[in-house]
């Protein structure tokens, strides 16, 4: 899938959400759609959650 379609799907996601939960279901869904992105992320290997933990308790820099 690319960015656009993936977009596109958030969006609709997103839309239905508030049409039918209101803002508050907007919100969470909006929550667990972000929770789910990192979550792949990690599954992917994009992102290490050990290194991500050391810069956040000041063990090494970012950059």
């Amino acid at each position: 899938m690319t960015g656009t379609v993936t977009g596109l799907a958030a969006g609709a996601a997103l839309a239905f959400a508030a049409l039918a939960f209101g803002f508050w279901g907007f919100l969470l869904v909006a929550v667990f759609m972000l929770i789910g992105a990192v979550v792949g992320r990690v599954a992917d290997g994009r992102i290490d959650l050990r290194g991500v933990a050391d810069a956040l308790r000041g063990r090494r820099s970012s950059s």
